[in-house]
């Protein structure tokens, strides 16, 4: 008779909790990637507030703001290579100290099609301006990323737009999309907030591991019983 597959069970049992260790992770991260969306809702849904009132509430991702900002209508820009509805083109980003506060915020101050020429005039002013923001994080470039030329950015690097912009003093690292017009004068120019990036394939997944869980113990279950039947006389 021959003997039992020590080996071939060792390692089954191995690849399975293995198998179904990814499978637990993926509902773990499942459960957490919809908290976070929940709460993103939740954010979203809120109306915009004093910008004081919004920095003392800890997260930030995708509340909305009520800011002062002087001279932002005419303030220097860089531009922001990115694609907005399927079409290419910038997005305005401008330093901002809001009234009552220490640092700067960078703000985008929206979108205008590669095919549009038309950009605000930049004038020193101090005429104040209302703005309602939303704030949300983003991810810094990579290596691949290419570098800035001549004012335009192809990546959302603060600390090398801050500096392009000449901001002395603290920037928060956020980014501010504006969402009420900066430059009504330049119908082109649409501020917006992107749409949350998330992806929710966790489910889908999770199912993946444990289904081939369920595929190799199969496979070992019919190993095995073909191997005791060949040993039966």
């Amino acid at each position: 008779m021959r003997r039992f597959p020590w080996i071939l069970t060792v390692l089954t049992a191995l690849a399975l909790c293995l198998l179904i260790g990814l499978g637990v992770w993926q509902v773990e991260r499942l459960q957490w990637k919809v908290g976070l969306m929940d709460a993103a809702d939740a954010a979203a849904a809120k109306p915009p507030a004093p910008l004081a009132e919004v920095l003392g509430q800890g997260d930030l991702e995708f509340r909305k703001a009520l800011m002062v900002c002087r001279g932002l209508a005419t303030a220097p820009y860089v531009e922001l290579q990115t694609i907005h509805d399927g079409k290419p083109g910038v997005r305005l980003i401008s330093a901002c100290r809001p009234e009552g506060q220490d640092f700067s915020l960078l703000i985008d101050r929206g979108f205008i099609p590669e095919a549009v020429s038309a950009r605000p005039r930049v004038i020193d002013s101090t005429l104040p301006l209302v703005l309602v923001g939303e704030f949300r994080t983003f991810s810094r470039p990579n290596g691949m990323t290419p570098a800035p030329s001549n004012g335009r950015f192809y990546g959302r690097d603060t600390e090398a737009m801050a500096k392009a912009l000449k901001v002395t003093g603290s920037v928060r690292p956020e980014a501010v999309y504006a969402l009420t017009q900066t430059n009504p004068e330049i119908e082109a120019l649409k501020p917006s907030a992107p749409p949350a990036a998330f992806t929710n394939n966790h489910f889908g997944y999770a199912l993946t591991w444990f289904g081939l869980a369920i595929v190799l113990a199969g496979f070992y279950v019919a190993l095995l019983r073909r191997r005791l039947k060949k040993d039966t006389p």
